[in-house]
C-alpha cells in the first residue's frame, strides 16, 4: 500500500497495482460479509457492473471462505431500452463475472422486474425496503457519479429509493472509455439506478475505483466542498465507508 488516510470518516487506501487494490478490497470486503452472516444468519449485498470492479468480483470468487448460499444479491443500476440478453446489461455483466460463479441464495435482477419504468422503480423497492441491505460495493464514475447518479440528477435527499435517469454525456462516454460499447451513440440514454439514499443505506460501503480515466473524480471527492455536483463526496459522511484506489487513478491524493 502507497498511502493510507481519512477523509471526513471515509478511509482511502492506495495501492501501486490494480491487483493489489482489488485483493485488499476483496479480503476487506469478505470479513463484513462474513459479520454480518455471523450476526444475522445471512447478507444482502449490492453490486456495481462494471470493468472496474473485475479485480474485486475476481478476487471475491476465489475467496472460498464465504458462504455464498446465505447471501443475496441486489445490482445499483440497469440501461433502459437495451436488448435483455446484451452483455452490456449489467445484470448480464455481473452474473458473467460474479453472480453466475458462486451459489448466492438469490439475485433480484432490475431486467427480471415486470410493468412500466415507474413499476419497475416501485418494485425494486420495495425489495430493498423488505431487505435491507448490508454491504454496497460500488465505483465512482469519470464525473464523480455513483450507481448512475450523475451530477444534474443527483439529490442527497432523493425521496426515492430507485428512478429512471437520463444519463449525461460524460457518463455516455464512459461506457465507450471502458470498452463496454463502440460507439457513443450506442449507449442508452435512459437508465434505472438505485438513488444515493439507497446507497448509503447499508452498513458497509466498499468503493473500489482504478485506471487513469478516474483520477480527477478521486481527487474531487477526497478534497473539496461535499456536494452534488460531485456525488461521491456523500461517501464522506457514511459511518463505515471505504475507498481503494491504485496509483493511476489516486495520482492526485498521493
Amino acid at each position: 500500500m502507497l498511502k493510507q488516510f481519512q477523509v471526513g470518516k471515509m478511509d482511502v487506501k492506495v495501492f501501486e497495482k490494480r491487483t493489489e487494490m482489488g485483493q485488499v478490497a476483496a479480503k476487506e470486503t469478505a470479513e463484513a460479509i462474513k459479520k454480518v452472516i455471523a450476526e444475522k444468519g445471512e447478507c444482502y449485498i449490492i453490486f456495481a457492473a462494471a470493468p472496474s470492479q473485475d479485480d474485486l468480483t475476481a478476487a471475491l470468487v476465489e475467496d472460498k471462505s464465504i458462504d455464498w448460499t446465505k447471501v443475496t444479491a441486489y445490482h445499483m443500476d440497469e440501461y433502459i431500452g437495451l436488448d435483455p440478453e446484451a452483455p452490456q446489461g449489467f445484470g448480464n455483466y455481473l452474473k458473467e463475472k460474479l453472480f453466475g460463479q458462486v451459489p448466492l441464495k438469490a439475485v433480484h435482477y432490475l431486467k427480471d422486474i415486470k410493468g412500466e419504468p415507474e413499476e419497475v422503480c416501485e418494485k425494486y423497492s420495495a425489495l430493498l425496503e423488505e431487505h435491507k441491505p448490508d454491504i454496497v460495493c460500488m465505483g465512482i464514475g469519470e464525473n464523480g457519479h455513483i450507481a448512475f447518479n450523475d451530477p444534474h440528477v443527483a439529490h442527497f435527499d432523493d425521496d426515492k429509493l430507485v428512478k429512471v435517469v437520463d444519463l449525461d454525456d460524460t457518463c455516455r462516454q464512459q461506457q465507450v472509455n471502458d470498452g463496454c460499447f463502440k460507439t457513443f451513440d450506442d449507449v442508452p440514454k435512459y437508465a434505472y439506478t438505485l438513488t444515493i439514499p439507497a446507497l448509503m443505506l447499508p452498513e458497509y460501503i466498499f468503493c473500489i475505483v482504478p485506471a487513469p480515466t478516474k483520477a480527477n473524480a478521486v481527487k474531487a471527492t477526497c478534497q473539496g466542498i461535499i456536494t452534488e455536483q460531485v456525488p461521491a463526496t456523500i461517501l464522506r459522511i457514511h459511518e463505515n465507508s471505504n475507498l481503494y484506489v491504485d496509483s493511476d487513478a489516486g495520482k492526485y491524493i498521493l
